[in-house]
């Protein structure tokens, strides 16, 4: 019986000898293991994550452990993420390669899988943010990914006994839709252990959040379209730290929430955290650079994003028109007014619904359970307290009135009036 027939965490020394028994990974290394190195970097939430490296190849091992690691043991969470993030990964990976990095290898029994490593100088894009970092083809590569993942995973291009085969596979992911649910929807808007905030300074506002009746009602209606709508395949969790980049490259990992829901959620997630690294700006302003070139940057960055979403994605529409998706049959959008009226409803719908998730994910990263290095790394906890209260109030407003915007321009025009 092989030593790793059974789920074990695995350490240095135990993933040189794992390495051994996988011609895939030991390939890679051109079998050579004299001048290996390991070094566990995961310093997510959720996972152990291993560069593993010689003088020949490298790559990524990264394993799902059956808790949070963030919280510890008492936090018991399923090891079966990795199945959905492998399949994620791969399926993602056929619609945009450019931008998803390659699976090596996929062991479920070891909840465990092996994939490119993103050399330097890769780094999180969320680190980049905070160092004030310019990624001049950030809009461009994330507007390609998200347009490309959610236009061919839809009932636009695809069939419904397609589109709900994968539905149904993708269901199994139940216990991180949970945790999502649990931490976005619900904990921010009652009593809960696990949120905390930069106390004494947002006090009040946490306790306004869950007295806010109107919020409750907005927040509501987007948990249920997060747990009801099976539009497209979300990464789920595409926040900036689940984005690799250089100047030149970007690449999407960790979708290990992936499911079948509301492609708004993942549009939402991505320019929610675009927004709140704006609001930090400020305190990581200094005598030297005082960050008002970059915050238009990022301004910048968040227009271009949703612009560049809303052509791609419609410019799909228009070329898989007469293709297989049953959503709008050919025989009935039969004449150009149809055809637009249908577009035009359908994304002013994914608009509003994006600006809902962004600010819903605001809030959570400021009064919930985890929160992001963008204000935690403002070590002045007065000035990061201000920051925060930004950002807050910015979603708030943006979670009860994001139906009265018909442009991102609009949102944008708002970020700076606060």
């Amino acid at each position: 019986m092989s030593k790793f027939s059974e789920f074990k965490p695995l350490n240095e020394h135990t993933l040189i000898e794992y390495i051994k028994t996988i011609p895939t990974l030991s390939s890679k290394l051109n079998n050579s293991f004299s001048d290996i190195s390991i070094k566990e970097i995961g310093d997510g939430n959720l996972n152990l994550v291993f560069i593993v490296s010689n003088s020949t190849g490298s790559f990524i091992i990264k394993q799902a452990l059956p808790y949070v690691r963030l919280v510890g043991e008492s936090w018991k969470m399923t090891k079966e993420r990795a199945y959905f993030e492998s399949l994620a990964l791969k399926e993602k990976g056929k619609l945009c390669p450019e931008h998803v990095p390659e699976v090596y290898h996929f062991d479920r029994v070891m909840s465990l899988i092996g994939m490119r490593y993103l050399e330097p100088p890769h780094i999180i894009l969320r680190k980049g943010l905070v160092a004030g970092v310019e990624y001049p083809l950030l809009a461009e590569h994330m507007s390609d990914f998200i347009a490309k993942t959610l236009f061919f995973s839809s009932l636009i291009f695809r069939s419904t006994t397609d589109h709900k085969r994968d539905v149904a596979e993708f269901c199994g992911n139940v216990e991180l839709c949970r945790l999502t649910e649990q931490v976005i929807f619900s904990d921010p808007y009652k009593v809960s252990e696990h949120n905390r905030w930069t106390s004494p300074y947002l006090d009040r506002d946490a306790e306004a959040i869950r007295e806010d009746n109107l919020l409750k009602l907005e927040i509501a209606e987007l948990k249920s379209k997060f747990c009801e709508r099976a539009q497209a395949l979300l990464h789920a969790d595409l926040h900036t730290s689940s984005v690799m980049v250089t100047r030149e490259s970007t690449q999407v990992i960790d979708p290990e929430f992936a499911f079948y829901g509301p492609m708004g959620f993942d549009i939402g997630a991505f320019l929610g955290n675009l927004i709140l690294a704006f609001f930090s700006q400020d305190g990581h302003a200094n005598q030297a650079n005082d960050r008002k070139t970059y915050k238009e940057w990022i301004l910048k960055t968040i227009e271009n994003t949703w612009t560049l979403f809303y052509y791609k994605f419609t410019k799909l529409w228009d070329e898989h028109r007469d293709g297989a998706g049953e959503a709008y049959l050919p025989e009935i959008y039969n004449n150009p007014e149809v055809q637009l009226l249908v577009q035009r409803k359908y994304m002013t719908e994914l608009f509003h619904d994006s600006l809902g998730f962004a600010a819903a994910k605001m809030i959570r990263r400021i009064v919930g359970v985890a929160h992001v290095e963008d204000f935690e790394s403002i070590t002045d906890a007065a000035k990061r307290a201000t920051c925060e209260k930004q950002a807050l109030d910015f979603a708030k407003m943006l979670l009860k009135e994001r139906r009265k915007f018909e442009a991102i321009s609009e949102v944008v025009s708002a970020i700076r009036q606060i």
